[in-house]
């Protein structure tokens, strides 16, 4: 595999490495009934030093020392522990004296009085070192896979399509221009009504995006994932259990999150979701899988909603970067690959590793009958979001994107998050033998983020002498046999 550069200097870093490179800062109290989380904190005190190095690793600064603060707090905690159980023995002993009676009564009553404040004092010290532990915890990010290069440099798997040739005299346009050209594509009437960031798909535009949809959700149906639709409205909660946080390390807003009222203030917050995969994760929380319900591949359809108050400038004009914008997710559970200290070691071919790869194979699929021509990243451990141990990247060729990354951007992802997401929404595993609960495995894929795939036919299949572009014949049966997109009456 080739390693590809990408700098941290003079570019922004992609949304997910500024989300989690900055210590969390939970804007939302948890409500009773959310799930309750239940992390591995054993295998982090048997090896702080591998969570410091992944930290370090994955530009987790901030929690780079949290591992070692954990180990520390423990050894605190099981002093405490101590204390309380010679409590307890004294306070027992003080009862047998208090029941017989006798001139030392008195004296065992006021010493057990003071025991008593003592114990409740050393357990209230214990609850809060436990919830200090929990909280580190619950914030470090993934541990990465042996695949996933070390570093800021990607590593290039393969490449789909053929790369158009620069030097054929083709005239290269923007999907911006072509899509105004056309009258397919309203910025200023979006700016207008809702703001830089949004935008108008109009006519044969709104059709090409509908096309895309049923076209990916075809394919999808025809693997036998069962297509669900998701709501937009999640509970930050949950958000925050599938790795998604308000804010980047600027103190940026992130994430949409619902205004409540005064009289709300008591009800959990609601944050706009910023893809499917976190109301399809949360759909199991705090759930059970009979053994033979794995794995449950899943694929939806939603609007996603994505602040990135820093996003500006060239490398966001048109449709490349936008607040909301129609996705089809797949998001799959699988039964876990390996247990104990296995799991973090390479394997042979498993359940999750026939999953990835079979997403891998549908976006491979979809955009080589789409005419894109891509390449194939395994992502570095600095572009993993919080939840990934592992994560492959596709970007295709945007001709107006040239001057950025040599034409590339990125149009799907695939990532394997082990059971980090399972064990912070509680979704357990009842195994075949119906004695032991275990945590499946998590895999979340874009089959087709919209508005980059729809830039990218624009740009792609642009004829600039006949001013039209050929819509590829794969969405033609959704377009109702209709070949070419010209200008709008």
């Amino acid at each position: 595999m080739k390693a590809i550069g990408r700098s941290l200097g003079g570019r922004r870093l992609p949304t997910s490495v500024h989300r989690t490179a900055c210590k969390t800062s939970r804007a939302f109290t948890k409500p009773a009934f959310a799930p309750k989380p239940i992390i591995d904190i054993k295998h982090i005190r048997n090896a702080p030093g591998l969570y410091e190095q992944n930290c370090i690793d994955r530009n987790y600064g901030a929690h780079a020392n949290s591992s070692w603060r954990i180990v520390e707090l423990h050894e605190q905690w099981l002093a405490l522990q101590k204390s309380a159980r010679e409590l307890r023995s004294r306070n027992k002993a003080l009862r047998e004296q208090i029941t017989k009676g006798g001139a030392e009564k008195d004296k065992a009553l006021a010493e057990a009085k003071v025991t008593k404040k003592e114990l409740g004092e050393i357990e209230a010290k214990e609850s809060q070192l436990q919830e200090e532990i929990e909280g580190l915890a619950q914030d470090l990010p993934n541990l990465s896979s042996v695949h996933t290069p070390v570093g800021t440099e990607a590593a290039l798997v393969d490449y789909i399509g053929e790369h158009p040739d620069p030097g054929n005299g083709k005239p290269w346009k923007s999907h911006v221009d072509v899509g105004q050209q056309l009258g397919i594509l309203d910025f200023s009437g979006a700016a207008q009504t809702s703001g830089w960031g949004w935008y108008f798909l109009v006519g044969d535009g709104a059709m090409l995006e509908q096309a895309l949809v049923q076209y990916a959700l075809s394919v999808a149906r025809r693997k036998k994932w069962k297509v669900v639709a998701p709501p937009s409205l999640v509970y930050s909660h949950i958000a925050s259990a599938c790795g998604f946080q308000p804010r980047d390390q600027h103190g940026e807003q992130q994430v949409y999150a619902i205004e409540q009222s005064d009289k709300d203030k008591a009800k959990p917050q609601l944050a706009l979701a910023g893809t499917a995969e976190i109301p399809l994760a949360g759909m199991k929380a705090n759930s059970v899988f009979g053994p033979s319900e794995l794995p449950l591949k899943t694929v939806g359809v939603s609007r996603c909603y994505r602040a990135e108050a820093g996003a500006r400038g060239a490398d966001t004009k048109g449709l490349y970067r936008v607040h909301e914008f129609t996705k089809v997710e797949m998001f799959a559970w699988t039964a876990p690959d390996q247990t104990g200290d296995e799991h973090f070691t390479a394997g042979d071919a498993s359940s999750s590793a026939a999953v990835f790869e079979e997403m891998l194979s549908m976006q491979h699929e979809m955009l080589s009958a789409l005419g894109l021509h891509c390449r194939v990243l395994e992502m570095p451990t600095t572009d993993l979001g919080a939840s990934a141990i592992r994560k492959r990247d596709i970007e295709a060729f945007f001709p107006s994107r040239r001057s950025i990354d040599d034409g590339w951007g990125e149009v799907t992802s695939t990532s394997v998050c082990t059971d980090y997401q399972t064990r912070r929404l509680h979704t357990r595993l009842r195994t075949a033998n119906a004695n032991k609960l275990e945590f499946p495995f998590t895999l979340n894929g874009t089959a087709l983020a919209v508005p980059r795939v729809l830039a990218a036919i624009l740009e792609n299949h642009w004829d600039e002498e006949s001013a039209t572009v050929r819509i590829p014949l794969v969405l033609q049966p959704f377009m109702g046999g209709q070949t070419r997109i010209s200008k709008q009456a």
